[in-house]
């Protein structure tokens, strides 16, 4: 009898219920209920008609757009960057070649502006031609300059009787190597180049001339070396720069890496001739702007598609959207949102404007609408908080964007302060990192690129939704 009432006891004691379990230890403060939703969300397209020219590379060239049948041409202007320890390495010591018993005089042999190309979208054998012009002054650094700034229409190009224009057809095959030694350069790596001979009589804007612009830098050097002790002095008393256009032809635009200015010289110790060179190079420390022509009128008809939304570069279009945060905040004030993503999905049906496909951007900022040009100016980078970036997937021909919690909270707080308190803007943009996530900078995407995403105000597929995972304390 002893047993059996042990056994019950034993068995009275062992429950399958197991909703109180862990209840001893959390307190009734800590617990919560999760909620998942989902929330439609609008989005248009806005047209853009210029971005601010700030960029890694420049471009240049001339390429139909297959989507509106117009011209997107791109032209550049650049200064040049002298580094204040270079000045005095940049041309050998004339006293002391004498003292070798050399013969040194300052003149130049040639010189030219290398274009170095980074990249190129079309046809690589297509027959390009490009002018360069010589500016009259500075463009000044202290301005900020967007794609539709002019330097010839503001008056900064040099028109004068001496001043420099030169011409050049070219492609971005050189066909005049042969296919070996192309073939060596592609598997190496080498930068294709575009060379712009400057080796006609030059003449200064006070009237004094030289063999060539080479000769001339190299005056300017011996006689006055405080001139080039750095890139402002330089740009304001010796070289303010060059603005290089696409005058002729079809079908490439370049992605310039940089530009150089290339001279060469010799001189001669103990009968032994000795050929050297210098450059100086156009980089990101300098101004550099790009100029970028549109038409505008036929990307008013992409705009005016409303069964979709774009994104289109350069210049051209963004996708605007419209979050909505009071209807994620309505009856969840006092819950926590611990998840909110959105999803954007690429048409894959043909367009109406081109049955060709143009290259998708490859990442995109999600942005506040009343910071779409800030952001910009103020050389920002995504801070997960009122800005993000996402990546297209290749796979699946998406573009999501995960943990936008902190920017639905931040909309809720600002509610109603300004006309576009929840909005927000999907700009394709370049990026630079250090490492392999951090980015350090961030700019409008120049290259021509273009993707329809699903939405639009008359959307015929599955609505854009954000999805939203609420955290609910029960006290």
């Amino acid at each position: 009898m002893a047993v059996i009432a042990l056994v019950a006891v034993a068995i009275s004691s062992c429950t399958e219920t197991t909703d109180l379990m862990g209840n001893s230890l959390t307190s009734s403060n800590d617990k919560y209920e999760v909620y998942t939703d989902t929330f439609d969300v609008a989005t248009q397209s806005i047209k853009v008609d210029s971005v601010l020219s700030r960029s890694v590379y420049s471009y240049l060239g001339r390429l139909k757009d297959p989507e509106t049948g117009s011209y997107i041409i791109s032209h550049y202007m650049t200064q040049f960057h002298i580094l204040e320890n270079q000045a005095s390495k940049m041309f050998p010591s004339q006293q002391t070649i004498a003292e070798k018993g050399g013969i040194f005089t300052p003149i130049a042999d040639s010189c030219f502006v290398r274009i170095v190309v980074n990249s190129y979208q079309g046809d690589s054998l297509a027959a390009m031609k490009l002018s360069l012009h010589e500016l009259a002054k500075p463009v000044e650094e202290s301005n900020l300059y967007y794609t539709n700034f002019d330097p010839e229409e503001k008056g900064y190009v040099r028109k004068d009787e001496g001043a420099i224009s030169q011409n050049v057809v070219y492609s971005m095959t050189d066909l005049t190597t042969n296919d070996s030694l192309r073939s060596v350069y592609r598997k190496k790596g080498y930068y294709e180049t575009v060379d712009i001979p400057l080796n006609d009589e030059y003449c200064d804007k006070d009237g004094n001339k030289y063999n060539n612009y080479g000769t001339y830098l190299m005056e300017k050097y011996y006689d006055h070396p405080e001139y080039y002790k750095n890139s402002k002095a330089f740009t304001r008393n010796v070289c303010p720069g060059f603005y290089l256009k696409c005058v002729d032809g079809l079908g490439v635009m370049t992605e310039v890496a940089y530009t150089q200015l290339v001279i060469y010289y010799h001189y001669i110790v103990n009968d032994v001739t000795y050929i050297e060179y210098a450059n100086i190079n156009a980089t990101e420390e300098v101004l550099q702007t790009t100029h970028i022509i549109n038409d505008q009128s036929r990307i008013d008809k992409l705009i005016a598609d409303e069964e979709c939304t774009y994104l289109k570069t350069p210049a051209g279009i963004y996708t605007e959207v419209t979050l909505p945060v009071e209807d994620i905040k309505r009856g969840h004030e006092n819950d926590t949102i611990t998840s909110a993503r959105i999803v954007f999905n690429r048409m894959t049906d043909k367009s109406n404007f081109s049955d060709i496909v143009l290259e998708e951007p490859t990442q995109l900022l999600m942005v506040e609408r009343d910071s779409l040009k800030t952001f910009f100016e103020l050389n920002s980078v995504p801070n997960n908080k009122t800005s993000y970036l996402a990546t297209f997937n290749t796979t699946y021909k998406t573009y999501t964007f995960n943990n936008l919690s902190t920017l639905i909270n931040h909309m809720w707080e600002r509610r109603y302060t300004t006309v576009d308190w929840n909005k927000v803007v999907l700009i394709p943009v370049q990026v630079e990192t250090s490492g392999t996530t951090n980015a350090t900078t961030v700019s409008n995407e120049m290259n021509v690129n273009s993707v329809r995403l699903v939405g639009g105000k008359k959307n015929k597929h599955t609505p854009v939704r954000i999805s939203i995972i609420y955290n609910n304390n029960k006290n």
